[in-house]
């Protein structure tokens, strides 16, 4: 394939935590490596809460923490002089790449709107190849059937990917919006996230957002949040010892309930102060246990985190509530799916007993299954 010029979207200045920073950065680093020129765009949308900063954990219209974030994240991985941001409040450009973009949209042959997180200007019209990638199957479709900013937003693009994988096998409950959605990944450069040996006294974490915003209702349905997948392993701890921390956001957690359950808990700004420190408290994690969004596993949607994506690069096995996943990805070695308190317990207790062969595994789904080389390889290859 001919080398392109594409400009990856994301969310790294309006959210600046260590896990979303690498969900987006992957895109730009993977694209990259393949050859081909990529610059970083965001936008700042018109919204009076567009900007979050951690320090105060309000949101506004003020980019500095998000800026000085973002520098030190691109610089970081070798990307320092390829990202702009673009500030409606104020309409000014700020990033190394403030002064070249408009000129690079004009030429540019394909957009990547991760997470369908950037309204899209007028200057974006010039792109021929305009890629919606629905990191959020369900909630995105039903956005689309409801929300008419949404529905215009997603109507700008003209190609459409999403990790609900099952809606391309057909055996997915999430709404249909007409959109013809394709399957994809979270795709990770293997080269920033090498594997890491095993740490067998470490504890099963993850960093989870307890309610990410309020459940959505569709045609008499209920798509809920980790909240409410969550009360199937509360009392897990009691069953297999006080092996876990979570690092867990939202005000509406109940962390002393939590506590008195035996789950550690963990400060989850702390951790994601910036992309390294995110990066090390995977690295120094025994595997991930988790649950999804309720949504996700309702519909049989498909999903897998990109969290468990780079657990699974370091080395680190992943015991996560299958979302249908088990379609496409193989399970019991490496990643283990579970579905209620027994099979949860089962899968630690597996991991446990032969501890190093499921990391060796982990890592080998990596490279089959997330490798950006072959994501964005295949997602290009669609398009082009």
């Amino acid at each position: 394939m001919n080398s392109l010029r594409i400009v990856v979207m994301g969310y790294i200045v309006r959210g600046p935590l260590g896990g979303m920073a690498w969900h987006y950065l992957h895109y730009a680093l993977g694209l990259r490596a393949l050859g081909h020129d990529v610059m970083y765009i965001e936008d700042s949308d018109d919204h009076q809460w567009s900007c979050y900063d951690p320090r105060s954990g309000a949101s506004g219209t003020d980019p500095t923490y998000g800026l000085a974030f973002a520098e030190d994240a691109f610089r970081g991985v070798g990307l320092g002089d390829r990202w702009t941001y673009f500030d409606a409040h104020t309409a000014q450009w700020f990033g190394p790449a403030a002064g070249s973009a408009l000129e690079y949209c004009r030429t540019a042959d394909v957009l990547v709107n991760v997470s369908a997180s950037n309204r899209l200007r007028p200057w974006m019209d010039a792109v021929r190849c305009r890629v919606m990638i629905d990191t959020d199957p369900a909630f995105g479709q039903i956005r689309n059937l409801t929300d008419p900013d949404r529905a215009r937003l997603t109507a700008h693009h003209n190609a459409f990917f999403t990790f609900g994988r099952n809606i391309h096998r057909g055996d997915s409950s999430i709404p249909n919006d007409g959109y013809p959605w394709r399957p994809t990944c979270q795709p990770v450069v293997l080269a920033n996230w090498k594997p890491v040996g095993p740490v067998p006294t470490g504890h099963f974490t993850t960093v989870m957002q307890w309610d990410s915003y309020r459940p959505r209702e569709y045609e008499g349905a209920t798509y809920g949040m980790k909240s409410d997948s969550f009360p199937l392993v509360f009392d897990l701890p009691q069953r297999v010892g006080e092996v876990f921390e979570i690092a867990v956001g939202g005000v509406d957690a109940p962390r002393g309930r939590l506590a008195a359950k035996g789950w550690k808990l963990a400060d989850p700004l702390a951790i994601s102060k910036d992309p390294w420190r995110y990066q090390r408290f995977i690295q120094r994690s025994k595997g991930e246990f988790s649950v999804a969004k309720h949504g996700y596993v309702i519909s049989n949607s498909g999903w897998f985190s990109e969290r468990s994506a780079a657990y699974l690069a370091t080395g680190r096995p992943v015991i996560l509530q299958d979302t249908g996943f088990t379609s496409w990805l193989p399970s019991g070695r490496g990643v283990l799916a579970f579905s209620n308190e027994d099979e949860a317990v089962g899968a630690i207790g597996s991991v446990i007993e032969d501890y190093e062969a499921h990391c060796a595994a982990a890592r080998e789904i990596a490279e089959e299954y997330f490798d950006a080389r072959r994501v964005l390889g295949a997602l290009l290859d669609t398009v082009s």
